[in-house]
């Protein structure tokens, strides 16, 4: 085996400082997306107790009029009562969402992207949560829905952060935003594209004048 001239054969320290930067780099982008998970499970989970304990169901109460009702639920499907019957899968479809979260946010790069995934996380282990250990079985049981808008399936508090999640993660994909905070080509602006050149690349090619040789 032959071994390029000039090439370490163990890594320098500056490599190990880029990693050691790295990881730093994105501790607060951790602490942003755990700030945003934390407080919505709680909200999610403390409002569906209070739901149950003080709410009955399709006796609907207003709360700001009938633009905002409290109406108790239990449902059985996806968020906004989608795909009532199938509780199972969406058991094991909410549990591979939350370890795809979890797996995605090692790369995480960007402030928003943290908030984003923040939001799916919070609302989807709220959501998991009822399944896992609400009425009628362990991994069936039924998620509790109270919040009605007019002409608008009733929801809770963990659907709305995943709603609102998946809107801010379309506008990153629409912006060309990656998770780790890079932007896709196509997405930068073209006076951004070539700041980065060099004034000979700038430059135009320049044509040399011809030679004569001697006679």
């Amino acid at each position: 085996m032959q071994v390029q001239a000039g090439a370490p054969l163990i890594p320098s320290s500056s490599t190990n400082d880029i990693t050691t930067s790295q990881a730093t780099s994105r501790r607060p982008l951790f602490v942003a997306l755990a700030a945003v998970a934390v407080p919505v499970y709680i909200a999610d989970q403390l409002t569906k107790a209070w739901a149950s304990a003080n709410l009955e169901p399709d006796q609907p109460r207003d709360l700001l009029g009938s633009v905002l009702r409290l109406n108790l639920t239990h449902n059985s499907g996806a968020a906004f009562s989608i795909a009532t019957g199938a509780t199972w899968v969406l058991t094991l479809i909410a549990s591979a969402v939350v370890l795809f979260i979890l797996f995605t946010a090692r790369r995480l790069g960007s402030r928003v992207w943290a908030i984003a995934l923040g939001l799916l996380l919070g609302g989807a282990l709220g959501n998991l949560t009822d399944r896992m250990f609400r009425p009628p079985a362990p991994g069936r049981g039924e998620v509790v829905d109270f919040l009605q808008l007019p002409n608008f399936p009733i929801f809770n508090i963990g659907d709305s952060a995943i709603v609102t999640a998946a809107c801010l993660i379309a506008l990153l994909a629409f912006r060309g935003i990656s998770v780790d905070g890079t932007r896709v080509p196509d997405h930068i602006p073209r006076h951004q594209s070539t700041k980065g050149q060099s004034p000979e690349q700038e430059q135009p090619p320049q044509h040399s004048a011809g030679t004569t040789q001697d006679a």
